[in-house]
C-alpha cells in the first residue's frame, strides 16, 4: 500500500487568468505559454514519484486535458483563501495517507530528488518546508492536518516561510527544510532559469 500523497496545486490554464505578474513585463499570451511549460514540468517530475497523487485545480476539473486520470486524482481546490484550500487539501490526503506533500506547479527548478527528500524527512520529523526564495514557501509536507498553519496567513508575503517556522516550534514540533528554490513571477526569473519556450 503507497503511504504517502504528493498533492499538487495547479491553476487552470486559461489566457489572461495565470501569471498576472509575469504577463506584465511579456503579455499575456507568453505568459500563458510559459505556464503550460512548467505544468508540464510539473506533470512530468510528479510521475517519477511513487506516491498517490492528487491534483487540485483552481476552477474547474478538466476530464481531458494532459494530466492522465490513470495516475492523478483531480479534485477542485475547496476555500475562500489559499490556506483554506491548503487545510482541505491536507486533509483529504491525510483521512488515508500517512504522509502528505505540496507542491505548486511554477517552480521551474523542482525535481523529483526534492521531493523524494522531503517524504525521506517526514520519517525522522513532524513538517517538512522547501524555502522560496521571495520569503514563501514551494513546498510543505506533514503527517498530520494543522489548521494552525493556514489561518490567518498573510499569503503572497515574505512572511510566510518564516511564519510557518514559528507556528510549528509554538506548537512544540519539529520541522525541516529543503532545497530553496525560486517560483515563476517575473520575466527575470524565466530567463534566469535559462528555458526556452
Amino acid at each position: 500500500m503507497i503511504n504517502t500523497t504528493l498533492i499538487i496545486f495547479i491553476r487552470n490554464p486559461e489566457l489572461g487568468k495565470v501569471k498576472t505578474r509575469l504577463a506584465r513585463d511579456v503579455g499575456a499570451e507568453k505568459a500563458l505559454a510559459i505556464y503550460e511549460a512548467l505544468l508540464r514540468h510539473t506533470r512530468e517530475t510528479a510521475m517519477q514519484i511513487e506516491a498517490r497523487r492528487l491534483l487540485f485545480y483552481s476552477q474547474g476539473i478538466q476530464e481531458k486535458d494532459d494530466w492522465p486520470p490513470a495516475y492523478f486524482d483531480k479534485r477542485l481546490q475547496s476555500g475562500n483563501d489559499l490556506g483554506e484550500r491548503m487545510q482541505h487539501a491536507f486533509a483529504t490526503a491525510l483521512a488515508t495517507t500517512d504522509k502528505a506533500v505540496i507542491v505548486g506547479s511554477d517552480i521551474a527548478q523542482i525535481d523529483a530528488e526534492i521531493i523524494k527528500k522531503a517524504f525521506a524527512a517526514l520519517d525522522e520529523t513532524d513538517f517538512v518546508i522547501g524555502p522560496a526564495l521571495d520569503g514563501g514557501y514551494y513546498l510543505l509536507g506533514m503527517k498530520q492536518p494543522t489548521p494552525e498553519l493556514f489561518q490567518n496567513m498573510p499569503w503572497s508575503t515574505d512572511q510566510v516561510c518564516a511564519l510557518t517556522q514559528q507556528r510549528i516550534r509554538q506548537l512544540g514540533k519539529t520541522y525541516r527544510l529543503v532545497d530553496t528554490l525560486s517560483d515563476i513571477d517575473y520575466a527575470s526569473d524565466w530567463e534566469q532559469h535559462g528555458w526556452e519556450l
